[in-house]
Protein backbone atom coordinates (compact mmCIF):
# COMPACT_ATOMS: atom_id res chain seq x y z
CA UNK A 1 0.00 0.00 0.00
CA UNK A 2 1.38 3.42 -0.68
CA UNK A 3 0.50 6.41 1.24
CA UNK A 4 -1.48 9.47 0.17
CA UNK A 5 -1.74 12.44 2.57
CA UNK A 6 -6.15 13.30 1.85
CA UNK A 7 -7.33 15.77 1.57
CA UNK A 8 -4.30 17.66 1.32
CA UNK A 9 -3.17 19.78 4.72
CA UNK A 10 -5.82 17.26 6.63
CA UNK A 11 -2.72 16.00 8.40
CA UNK A 12 -4.21 12.54 7.75
CA UNK A 13 -2.66 9.73 5.51
CA UNK A 14 -4.96 7.43 3.65
CA UNK A 15 -3.32 4.28 2.44
CA UNK A 16 -4.34 2.88 -1.09
CA UNK A 17 -3.72 -0.13 -2.71
CA UNK A 18 -1.49 -0.11 -5.45
CA UNK A 19 -3.50 1.56 -8.90
CA UNK A 20 -5.93 2.99 -6.56
CA UNK A 21 -6.60 7.12 -6.82
CA UNK A 22 -8.28 9.37 -4.73
CA UNK A 23 -11.23 8.34 -7.19
CA UNK A 24 -11.06 4.52 -5.94
CA UNK A 25 -13.80 3.48 -3.73
CA UNK A 26 -11.72 1.25 -1.36
CA UNK A 27 -13.11 2.23 2.30
CA UNK A 28 -15.83 -0.04 3.75
CA UNK A 29 -18.46 3.03 5.35
CA UNK A 30 -17.08 2.34 9.38
CA UNK A 31 -13.58 3.14 8.12
CA UNK A 32 -15.39 5.89 6.04
CA UNK A 33 -17.19 7.36 9.10
CA UNK A 34 -13.70 7.20 11.32
CA UNK A 35 -11.62 9.20 8.59
CA UNK A 36 -14.54 11.63 8.50
CA UNK A 37 -15.28 12.33 11.62
CA UNK A 38 -19.25 11.05 11.30
CA UNK A 39 -21.02 7.97 12.04
CA UNK A 40 -21.93 5.74 10.17
CA UNK A 41 -25.99 6.05 9.93
CA UNK A 42 -24.96 10.20 8.85
CA UNK A 43 -22.67 8.56 5.81
CA UNK A 44 -25.96 6.67 5.15
CA UNK A 45 -28.44 9.32 5.62
CA UNK A 46 -26.15 11.84 3.41
CA UNK A 47 -26.15 9.07 0.47
CA UNK A 48 -30.12 9.21 0.83
CA UNK A 49 -29.81 13.04 0.20
CA UNK A 50 -27.53 12.77 -2.58
CA UNK A 51 -24.93 14.91 -0.81
CA UNK A 52 -22.43 11.61 -1.15
CA UNK A 53 -23.14 8.95 -3.38
CA UNK A 54 -20.23 6.01 -2.43
CA UNK A 55 -19.64 3.72 -4.99
CA UNK A 56 -21.06 -0.12 -4.67
CA UNK A 57 -19.77 -3.80 -4.42
CA UNK A 58 -21.66 -6.42 -6.15
CA UNK A 59 -23.53 -7.23 -3.33
CA UNK A 60 -24.64 -3.31 -2.83
CA UNK A 61 -22.29 -2.58 0.06
CA UNK A 62 -21.10 1.09 0.29
CA UNK A 63 -17.23 2.08 -0.43
CA UNK A 64 -16.06 5.59 -0.24
CA UNK A 65 -13.37 6.65 -1.99
CA UNK A 66 -10.68 9.13 -0.23
CA UNK A 67 -12.45 12.26 -2.33
CA UNK A 68 -15.80 10.94 -0.90
CA UNK A 69 -13.80 11.25 2.30
CA UNK A 70 -13.13 15.25 1.63
CA UNK A 71 -16.63 15.88 0.97
CA UNK A 72 -17.70 14.23 4.23
CA UNK A 73 -15.25 16.42 5.69
CA UNK A 74 -16.52 19.77 3.91
CA UNK A 75 -20.37 18.82 4.74
CA UNK A 76 -19.97 18.67 8.23
CA UNK A 77 -17.64 21.79 8.93
CA UNK A 78 -20.28 23.80 6.31
CA UNK A 79 -23.09 22.05 8.19
CA UNK A 80 -20.98 22.80 11.94
CA UNK A 81 -18.78 25.37 10.93
CA UNK A 82 -21.04 27.90 8.82
CA UNK A 83 -24.68 26.84 9.52
CA UNK A 84 -25.74 25.98 6.69
CA UNK A 85 -28.12 23.70 6.11
CA UNK A 86 -27.98 20.30 3.75
CA UNK A 87 -30.49 21.10 1.06
CA UNK A 88 -27.69 23.97 0.87
CA UNK A 89 -24.84 21.97 0.81
CA UNK A 90 -26.08 20.00 -1.69
CA UNK A 91 -26.45 23.17 -4.05
CA UNK A 92 -23.08 24.24 -3.20
CA UNK A 93 -21.53 20.40 -4.22
CA UNK A 94 -23.98 20.58 -7.52
CA UNK A 95 -22.09 23.82 -8.20
CA UNK A 96 -19.08 23.22 -7.45
CA UNK A 97 -18.64 19.78 -9.13
CA UNK A 98 -20.27 22.16 -12.13
CA UNK A 99 -17.53 24.53 -12.11
CA UNK A 100 -15.09 21.78 -11.89
CA UNK A 101 -17.00 19.91 -15.22
CA UNK A 102 -16.78 23.56 -16.81
CA UNK A 103 -12.64 24.09 -15.64
CA UNK A 104 -12.40 20.93 -17.75
CA UNK A 105 -13.83 21.75 -20.77
CA UNK A 106 -11.97 25.30 -20.64
CA UNK A 107 -9.05 23.11 -20.61
CA UNK A 108 -9.99 21.11 -23.29
CA UNK A 109 -10.72 24.26 -25.33
CA UNK A 110 -7.34 25.72 -24.67
CA UNK A 111 -5.64 22.80 -25.84
CA UNK A 112 -7.82 22.59 -29.52
CA UNK A 113 -7.29 26.07 -29.59
CA UNK A 114 -3.44 25.45 -29.35
CA UNK A 115 -3.60 23.19 -31.21
CA UNK A 116 -5.85 24.89 -34.49
CA UNK A 117 -3.04 27.70 -33.57
CA UNK A 118 -0.29 25.60 -34.33
CA UNK A 119 -1.90 24.03 -37.42
CA UNK A 120 -2.92 27.53 -39.04
CA UNK A 121 1.02 28.87 -38.47
CA UNK A 122 1.98 25.49 -39.78
CA UNK A 123 -0.12 26.48 -42.94
CA UNK A 124 0.97 29.48 -43.09
CA UNK A 125 4.21 28.52 -43.13
CA UNK A 126 3.91 26.29 -46.29
CA UNK A 127 2.08 29.20 -48.25
CA UNK A 128 5.05 31.59 -47.44
CA UNK A 129 7.70 28.56 -48.71
CA UNK A 130 5.30 28.50 -51.82
CA UNK A 131 6.34 31.98 -52.37
CA UNK A 132 7.97 32.92 -56.29
CA UNK A 133 11.49 33.95 -54.60
CA UNK A 134 12.30 35.83 -58.09
CA UNK A 135 8.07 38.34 -57.14
CA UNK A 136 9.71 41.20 -54.53
CA UNK A 137 6.62 42.43 -53.07
CA UNK A 138 6.22 46.70 -53.38
CA UNK A 139 4.66 48.36 -51.05
CA UNK A 140 2.11 50.90 -52.91
CA UNK A 141 2.80 53.90 -51.23
CA UNK A 142 6.30 53.21 -52.02
CA UNK A 143 5.85 52.34 -55.27
CA UNK A 144 7.30 54.31 -58.38
CA UNK A 145 6.02 54.06 -61.66
CA UNK A 146 8.30 54.61 -64.82
CA UNK A 147 6.50 55.81 -67.67
CA UNK A 148 7.58 56.49 -71.37
CA UNK A 149 5.81 57.90 -73.95
CA UNK A 150 5.36 55.76 -77.05
CA UNK A 151 7.34 58.56 -79.53
CA UNK A 152 5.78 58.32 -82.91
CA UNK A 153 7.19 60.34 -85.49
CA UNK A 154 5.15 63.39 -87.23
CA UNK A 155 4.79 63.21 -91.08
Amino acid sequence: MTGEQWPRGAGVTIGFPPGATEDTPVFVISVAAELSGLHAQTLRSYDRLGLVSPGRTPAGGRRYSAKDIAVLREVQRLSQEEGVNLAGIKRIIELENQVDALRGRVQELMEELATAHAAAEQAAAQVHASYRRDLVPVRQETALVVWKPNRRRRR
